[in-house]
């Protein structure tokens, strides 16, 4: 599969590998380290629902000091749909991760999720918790995302879930004409400083890396990623006494698409676990990349 543009242009701080998932769907993995350079500790992540590795500027760094292994969605950034349609629900997200760890050979790791991966991650803790060694859920809830979605207009979960569910069916069947446009929009640093100023994204510390996680995201069609997202909206809310690992959660206060009072709650129910809330938006990763990353190693140090 050929290498988009804006991949090539950061193509030497990322390694990209084609990695055969359990159900022969072939998933595009990628790595932070392509030398095997970073002696810092192994981080697994579970992206974003069809986002990439641009999205996290702070891991694309030299000195981050942190090797990070992931994969993109079924159906986005070289990834293959699957030969069954209906294999595109959470638990073969996770089988995907479990894959992409055996590539690297990563027995066991902490997780980091950010919005629907946060849902991955804690399933895989759930399902396989001899892989995992703590969890780090950035803007993302476990399990039953779309109830908490709109938090800032403090809406009932049902009344969330119906609103948010019920744009996703109008969005995904207007795929034939949302979808031509999207992918020829001019994204670059301008467009995104008009994006940050919309209250959906706040201003970002590199507009220019921010363009490419926008522009990599749109060469998906909408139709498959609302797809996608219909998928994983079925993904109710994990028993979090199941969780005997370490756990953080980092927020950010004005997220339309991952509700801070929910994050703050599954916190709460969950022993060992920490919050901390940025002034930002679901993107804070791109907004606030330095404390971001902080909290990231300061939760490595944690987990030991």
């Amino acid at each position: 599969m050929p290498t988009s543009a804006a991949r090539a242009t950061t193509s030497p701080a990322l390694s990209f590998h084609d990695v055969l998932s359990d159900d022969g769907t072939v998933i595009r993995a990628w790595t932070n380290d392509p030398e095997g350079a970073i002696e810092g500790p192994t981080v697994v992540l579970c992206n974003g629902l069809g986002t990439s590795a641009y999205a996290w500027p702070a891991l694309l760094r030299p000195d981050c000091g942190v090797r990070v292994v992931s994969w993109n969605h079924r159906g986005t950034g070289g990834s293959e749909r699957p030969a069954d349609p209906s294999h595109i629900e959470i638990e073969h997200f996770v089988e995907d991760g479990l894959s992409v760890m055996d590539h690297f050979g990563v027995d066991r790791a902490v997780l980091m999720g950010w919005s629907m991966g946060v849902n991955t991650m804690f399933e895989m803790a759930v399902r396989h918790p001899e892989r995992v060694r703590g969890l780090f859920a950035v803007a993302g809830v476990p399990g039953d995302t779309f109830g908490t979605m709109l938090g800032p207009l403090r809406l009932p979960r049902a009344v969330a879930r119906t609103v948010t569910v019920g744009l996703t069916h109008v969005l995904r069947y207007s795929d034939w004409a949302l979808t031509p446009i999207a992918s020829r929009l001019p994204i670059g640093p301008r467009a995104i400083r008009v994006l940050s100023h919309s209250g959906f994204m706040f201003p970002v510390a590199d507009t220019e890396l921010a363009a490419t996680a926008v522009s990599e995201f749109l060469t998906t069609p909408i139709g498959w990623y609302m797809q996608l997202a219909l998928s994983t909206s079925r993904h109710g809310r994990v028993s979090l006494s199941k969780v005997s690992v370490p756990c953080a959660f980092v927020a950010g206060r004005y997220d339309v698409l991952a509700g801070t009072r929910h994050m703050a709650t599954a916190a709460g129910r969950v022993k060992d676990a920490t919050y901390a809330e940025l002034s930002g938006s679901h993107f804070i990763q791109m907004e606030k990349p330095d404390q971001v990353h902080r909290l990231l190693v300061d939760f490595l140090a944690r987990v030991g």
